[in-house]
């Protein structure tokens, strides 16, 4: 996953950062994580809160979180080539991050559940069902996908361009009380 917000004002990346440190703080106790673990000294990954991104800017990104948070969209697609080119890792099983809104705001805490890298045009109707477009068709979402991938690679995507198929779940918020840990 990518971090794709960018602050639009002086100032704004330390205010996004406070965001994302006191929702990572309320979060903790659904982790597994305690108010100890930061005062006895943890592991930086107890600490520092996961990485925080957004599906983008607009309607269209305000309307994949909504699935996200309602609980219809749990998986996702990246084309391998654009992670790689971000300098950024595949994800792995258990991973932790913070999804937020267009501007900035955090919203859920996720976790890796499954990853799998495949040709793209192997991505499974399970797959694509897992996004949470039950209007769209296994085609409709394969052409979308496709004019997506190729407006972001050019001739660098192909139908055999490797996609990093990642499922995940939401961890935070939840309902009921915050799990006691300490």
């Amino acid at each position: 996953m990518t971090d794709e917000q960018t602050p639009t004002q002086a100032g704004a990346g330390e205010v996004e950062d406070l965001r994302i440190s006191a929702f990572w703080q309320a979060a903790r106790g659904h982790v597994g994580l305690g108010k100890m673990d930061a005062v006895m000294g943890g592991t930086p990954d107890d600490v520092v809160p996961p990485p925080s991104w957004s599906y983008g800017n607009g309607p269209e990104a305000e309307a994949l979180l909504a699935r996200v948070l309602a609980g219809a969209k749990t998986s996702t697609a990246t084309v391998l080539a654009q992670l790689t080119s971000a300098g950024l890792e595949v994800p792995r099983v258990g991973d932790l991050s913070i999804v937020t809104d267009a501007a900035g705001e955090p919203k859920a805490v996720l976790r890796t559940t499954e990853v799998q890298v495949v040709p793209f045009d192997q991505v499974s109707e399970e797959h694509v069902a897992a996004e949470g477009a039950a209007e769209a068709s296994h085609e409709a979402w394969v052409a979308e996908h496709e004019a997506s991938f190729t407006a972001a690679l050019g001739d660098a995507f192909t139908p055999a361009s490797e996609v990093v198929l990642e499922r995940f779940e939401i961890i935070y918020p939840t309902s009921g009380p915050t799990p006691a840990v300490d």
